[in-house]
């Protein structure tokens, strides 16, 4: 359980002190209705929160909204629970984001998909390049696939977001460029973007975020970020050639992990709701 210090008390946060636990109940959920949790979430609810009959909490099922309700069954078997209200509540950015990142060491990579989608990240599309230090490939891709979509169902619970963002099947960067290359805008001047904007982070980029503040409005980004080694020249070539501008991230160059989510946290401010 979380520890909170308070002069010289030490205090122990228990499940009924903090907030109404949220758990991702896929499917139809309507108020009235008593509904048993998924495994997953029964016994997270039962073993780990140690929550009681009596107890509330918060559903949601990925479909916009959430559900308050009371459980009425726990235990070793399963736990059940009534509920009560459903509540039209969306914590989704205006902002819509893709974050194409190339794939990197497990722990980096699951530190990015969760902090992103904490940070209102809509899409993650995970890409295989020359650089990358993880080859993924047929059963062992698909399994790390499932495991960072329950990344992604986690980080929703933790954060408050209704809707689940989707993880998209692992693809090679020139296959997904080439894809790419008739849905990508091209600067229409020197100092704005379109609504539709595609950006890549390059240390050698000669264009920060300060230089397009004063753009109108951006209602879409997909951002592109290499693995621990960068892209090669071929690849970031192959970008430009797709339509990406190139976007630097001040002087100092930033690890993977770090440069993909000091992106977003900016491009929130610039044009989301930060």
């Amino acid at each position: 359980m979380p520890l909170y210090y308070h002069e010289t008390q030490l205090l122990i946060a228990s499940p009924k002190t903090m907030g109404r636990p949220r758990f991702y109940c896929p499917g139809k959920i309507a108020a009235g209705e008593i509904i048993e949790l998924p495994a997953g979430a029964a016994h997270h609810a039962s073993r780990v929160l140690r929550l009681e009959q009596g107890d509330e909490l918060t559903l949601f099922n990925g479909n916009g909204g959430e559900f308050q309700a009371v459980i009425v069954r726990i235990g070793k078997n399963g736990a059940a629970v009534v509920i009560e209200k459903y509540l039209d509540i969306e914590r989704e950015s205006p902002l819509a984001i893709t974050l194409a990142q190339a794939v990197c060491v497990s722990e980096k990579m699951d530190w990015i998909v969760q902090k992103s989608v904490e940070m209102g990240v809509g899409r993650i599309q995970p890409l295989a390049t020359k650089l990358s230090m993880v080859k993924l490939s047929g059963e062992r891709a698909e399994k790390r696939m499932k495991h960072w979509q329950q990344v992604v169902t986690s980080a929703c619970e933790q954060c408050g977001r209704n809707r689940i963002p989707q993880v998209l099947p692992l693809i090679s960067l020139p296959v997904w460029l080439g894809a790419q290359l008739s849905e990508c805008r091209k600067l229409s001047n020197s100092s704005g973007v379109p609504p539709d904007s595609y950006f890549m982070l390059s240390p050698t980029a000669k264009k920060g975020l300060r230089d397009f503040r004063e753009s109108p409005a951006v209602t879409a980004i997909t951002l592109l970020v290499g693995p621990e080694g960068g892209f090669t020249p071929e690849e970031e070539a192959a970008a430009l050639v797709a339509g990406f501008i190139p976007l630097r991230l001040g002087e100092r160059i930033l690890r993977t992990e770090s440069a993909a989510l000091a992106a977003v946290a900016a491009m929130q401010a610039l044009w989301g709701d930060y």
